[in-house]
């Protein structure tokens, strides 16, 4: 037994390589080239050295001991990410107004996540194949067409899922770590003097020396670190133990070695700075990394679609973007998800970019604006988390606030500096999925406000039943309300129109919970709000922000329990109300958010598909409600 999870404990490192790190593991394709780039620097001894210091401790301090050491012990039962901290801070003993505030404030994480979830494939999978311009020049102008073929595959690889091709993640990012530390090595032994870099008073010094072209090196300094809340938002999947072994056995030593490598390499050969990585091996193996390079680039770029795809679903979940399409592509693997209206919609704007800025050089100024976003607000969050759950001292806080706070400042205000050189991109893609993501919460919010008004309590409906002589027919049937207590839309509308009634009715109220997970035997809640004596029974299922919605599978499991639910959930009549938002003249919402939100509305899949209903079974009702 020790020996079986000793290898299922190996195995889940082996995983979490191949998936976590993909995004900060290929970064050292492009961050080299893209510091000296922007920063216009004196390729001397001294400031290469100054250079790689930096990117040495941003890892070290925003990586190793921000996410590693703190985010990660920041889970909602095993869960991380950006929603995983947004149930923490939900909970916490904050003012309604100051939990919306962070609420929002997510939310722009959340979107600028999109941001970075089409500039990371783009400019990973083109730094690799910048790469054949080494082994032939004349196949300069292959560059763009191979990578929008290459990219063009992947997305429409994204339906089969990566459960068949997942298993060989691992090993392939094992192959390109070692890979990566054994080409940093062999230029560290020819040129030691650069293990001077690992000291911080060689960062310090560069920036005392060099504060202008300090300040705007940062801004590239950041792609270094790309990737590093997929170390948190993963977490779930592969557990804390299983990355923080993957980061300090394998993947931190490497990355060191290999950014170690580069400036030296650099310091002996300054025309190697735009290509340093594929320079570090001599040029009989640089076509076998360069396919390497591709294969880790696409795995990168797969790590952040599939990231995307879970973070929608969890949207949707949690009430912020209407119900998508979402097919799941494993019978084993949970998580795996394919959103097909969010597959084409990234892989045409990556398609894009990739032929608009037309290098990896170019593409980097788009790169890391984003990624400083999210990092800030995960700080902020961090720190509500570590006050009000852990009960930090105040002192602690406050010296967490100072170190993490100043780095994702300098950050930020230094890819301010590249927007006009392309960190546009992600800004105006972040204000795009916020304005989506706000409009449709806020829609939602009215609509349900004026759903509730509309229901009445269902008490009120017992009684207005009992007054009237509503012959009732054999049989089950389950209708699904939208708040606990309350009579659905859909049961006022048979009463009204249909003038009949099964014998028992059973009135099924669907919640999300703040957990990512809820057991499938703890879904369904006996509330006691039903009428037996009028056959009318009422029960609240739960779901984790995670979960998928199956209403007849968990009526299923729960029948055995109580006899309110002892039918076949298959055979029963399904009742649902789908709103029909309708615009009026008020001061909710401003016109053009109502359109929005109207025509996000029209475009959401019906509440049948999303709760997995037998369609031959189910009955649907159009309700009018203003917006």
């Amino acid at each position: 037994m020790l020996m079986v999870r000793s290898k299922r404990s190996r195995w889940l490192v082996v995983g979490a390589i191949g998936v976590v790190f993909g995004d900060i593991g290929t970064s050292p394709l492009y961050a080299i080239p893209a510091i000296f780039g922007v920063s216009k620097l004196a390729l001397n001894s001294d400031d290469i050295t100054g250079v790689i210091s930096l990117i040495l401790w941003s890892v070290t301090l925003v990586v190793s001991i921000k996410y590693v050491g703190l985010m990660m012990r920041a889970d909602n039962n095993g869960e991380g990410g950006i929603m995983a901290l947004i149930a923490l801070a939900s909970r916490t003993k904050i003012s309604s107004r100051n939990k919306v505030i962070l609420t929002l404030l997510a939310l722009v994480g959340v979107s600028l996540f999109y941001g970075d979830s089409v500039i990371t494939p783009a400019i990973s999978v083109l730094s690799a194949v910048e790469g054949v311009k080494l082994v032939s020049p004349d196949l300069t102008p292959l560059i763009i067409p191979l990578t929008v073929f290459i990219l063009a595959g992947l997305f429409l690889l994204q339906a089969r899922g990566t459960g068949s091709i997942g298993r060989l993640f691992g090993p392939i990012m094992v192959i390109w770590f070692v890979m990566s530390a054994a080409g940093g090595l062999g230029q560290i032994i020819h040129f030691p003097s650069i293990l001077s870099a690992i000291s911080p008073l060689a960062a310090v010094s560069f920036f005392v020396s060099h504060p202008a072209q300090g300040f705007v090196a940062m801004g590239a300094v950041v792609l270094a670190i790309t990737g590093a809340e997929a170390l948190y938002a993963d977490m779930g999947q592969f557990g804390r133990p299983s990355i923080r072994r993957g980061w300090f056995l394998l993947v931190f030593p490497a990355l060191i070695l290999n950014y170690l490598g580069q400036g030296a390499l650099v310091i002996q050969h300054p025309e190697a700075a735009s290509s340093s990585y594929f320079l570090l091996f001599p040029s009989w193996l640089q076509l076998p990394v360069i396919l390497v390079a591709t294969a880790a680039t696409l795995i990168a770029s797969q790590a952040v679609i599939t990231g995307a795809f879970s973070l929608t679903r969890q949207a949707v979940q949690l009430g912020f973007a209407p119900r998508l399409t979402i097919l799941h592509t494993s019978r084993q693997e949970f998580g795996q998800v394919y959103v097909p209206t969010l597959n084409w919609a990234i892989a045409a704007v990556v398609l894009w970019i990739v032929v608009l800025f037309g290098s990896s050089a170019h593409l980097a100024g788009a790169y890391g604006m984003a990624v400083s976003g999210t990092l800030a607000i995960d700080t902020i969050l961090l720190l509500v988390v570590m006050r009000q759950i852990w009960k930090q001292p105040s002192f602690v806080v406050l010296i967490t606030a100072l170190v993490f706070v100043s780095i994702d400042i300098l950050f930020i205000t230094s890819s301010a500096t590249k927007l006009l050189h392309g960190a546009w991109l992600p800004i105006s893609i972040a204000v795009v999925g916020y304005t989506l993501l706000t409009t449709w919460y806020k829609g939602h919010t009215i609509i349900s406000h004026e759903r509730a008004r509309a229901e009445g309590t269902l008490r009120t409906f017992v009684q207005q039943l009992r007054r009237s002589d509503v012959p009732r027919i054999p049989g089950y049937a389950v209708y699904l309300g939208h708040h606990v207590g309350n009579a659905p839309l859909a049961l006022h509308e048979t009463l009204e129109q249909l003038h009949e009634m099964h014998e028992k009715v059973v009135v099924v109220a669907v919640q999300t919970s703040d957990k990512p997970h809820v057991a499938e035997h703890s879904r369904v809640v006996f509330d006691g709000l039903g009428h037996p004596d009028d056959g009318i029974s009422h029960v609240t299922l739960q779901f984790g922000y995670m979960d998928t919605p199956n209403v007849p599978k968990a009526l299923e499991v729960a029948r055995s329990k109580s006899p309110e639910v002892d039918f076949d959930p298959y055979e029963a009549t399904y009742f649902t109300s789908i709103s029909q938002p309708v615009i009026v003249h008020n001061h909710r919402m401003v016109k053009w958010r109502k359109a929005l939100y109207l025509f996000m509305d029209r475009n959401a899949n019906n509440p049948s598909a999303y709760f997995k209903l037998p369609l031959d079974h189910t009955v649907e009702m159009r309700t009018f409600l203003e917006l």
